[in-house]
């Protein structure tokens, strides 16, 4: 059985191929740039549009009726909708998008509307309000300014602490102000955590405990925390994505705090996979095989680290010239 991944170039795509590699699917790798490392590492790879051409779906239908692909999992945020909007065209083909619906891609996408639907199931989640509408007084110091749409790695990612760092945000931004939120900053520990969903139920989590660098995942430590695990459950019961979804939080004073949705796998799925919950592989078994998850999850520290692959110059070319190569000699390793 065939299984693809979209944008092998990132660390949420690696991810998901390190998690399937060496088991009984076969990988296909696909990215809009010639240099993403993923499509060096799988045996056949393809170039493919950018989610915001006209022929990205057709192109992504073209491929998975080509090589049979039984399932597709996307690897970047800006693939999200268009292909949850597409779905059933490719389950006419044979191909179950591993994608939430976009009413779920919406609500996770949006900061605002996370804040609305999470607020009104009394699920904890810091104070968020439309930027152009927050006036700060001394009270409300310090607290985040980010993205209301989107957004990644802590980019575009304030953190206001007096109110001449406000008015130098003001000043930056400017008009585009309209396009973030203002949130309330929990001081506390922070957890990223995993979590599958199929049948209209969640099938399992796993919580891990993170230090960041440049809004990256540096250091994870896999963790049983009854607090976390609780509201993340919550929350993913409350949303009912499909597939892998990926919930931030905070805690403080033993309170768990979310304050980020990814409909998605994520840039931590290897790590997580490390420590025993493997989600493409669950996700996979189960859509694919009908193998109920089963899972142990190891309590452990993860360091994570630059690793190098080392390609022929003749196989960028040919990937150049023909948006295609098949039977790559590198292999993504966990």
């Amino acid at each position: 059985m065939n299984i693809a991944v979209t944008g092998v170039g990132g660390g949420i795509g690696q991810s998901i191929l390190k998690s399937l590699v060496n088991l009984d699917y076969n990988l296909i790798a696909l990215d809009g740039e010639y240099l993403a490392t993923g499509l060096y590492a799988a045996k056949t790879s393809y170039i493919i549009p950018y989610a915001n051409e006209e022929s990205y779906i057709p192109k992504l239908l073209e491929i998975c009726k080509k090589e049979r692909v039984s399932l597709l999992f996307p690897g970047l945020d800006a693939e999200l909708m268009p292909l949850s909007l597409n779905r059933q065209l490719f389950m006419d083909i044979g191909t179950t998008v591993i994608i939430s619906s976009p009413e779920v891609i919406t609500i996770s996408n949006d900061k605002l509307e996370t804040y609305k639907k999470l607020i009104k199931a009394d699920i904890n989640i810091p104070a968020t309000l439309a930027a152009e509408k927050f006036h700060p007084n001394d009270d409300n110091y310090p607290f985040i300014l980010k993205q209301k749409v989107g957004g990644a790695r802590s980019k575009n990612v304030y953190l206001i602490k007096e109110s001449f760092e406000w008015q130098a945000a003001l000043d930056k931004i400017g008009d585009e102000l309209v396009d973030f939120v203002a949130q309330e900053y929990i001081d506390g520990d922070e957890y990223t955590c995993g979590s599958i969903s199929l049948d209209g139920s969640c099938k399992g989590i796993i919580t891990m405990r993170r230090i960041l660098r440049d809004g990256d995942t540096h250091k994870c430590f896999t963790v049983k925390n009854n607090v976390v695990e609780e509201e993340v459950r919550r929350t993913i019961e409350l949303i009912k994505p499909f597939g892998a979804c990926n919930v931030q939080l905070r805690l403080k004073n033993g309170k768990a705090f979310v304050f980020e949705i990814n409909a998605r796998c994520s840039g931590t799925t290897a790590a997580r996979t490390l420590s025993g919950f493997n989600e493409p592989k669950l996700i996979a078994d189960f859509v694919l095989k009908g193998i109920e998850p089963k899972f142990q999850i190891i309590e452990q520290t993860i360091l994570r680290y630059w690793n190098e692959l080392v390609v022929d110059n003749k196989t960028i070319s040919d990937l150049t010239k023909n948006e295609f190569i098949s039977n790559s000699s590198n292999n993504l390793r966990l």
